[in-house]
């Protein structure tokens, strides 16, 4: 059996529109291979933007 997190990653979710850095998350690497993309609050830009999976 598998450890507990063994294929989970810490990520962070930058905003797409300021490129700050709002959100931090974990995604499983080995179901989730593509960049994950959510639609967020970003408290600078003071509205909901799309924040992308930082490099």
């Amino acid at each position: 059996m598998a450890k507990k997190g063994e294929n989970r990653e810490r990520i962070d979710l930058q905003c797409t529109e300021c490129k700050e850095i709002n959100y931090r998350t974990e995604k499983n690497k080995r179901n989730t291979t593509e960049r994950l993309e959510l639609k967020k609050f970003c408290k600078r830009c003071g509205r909901q933007t799309t924040h992308k999976e930082k490099k």
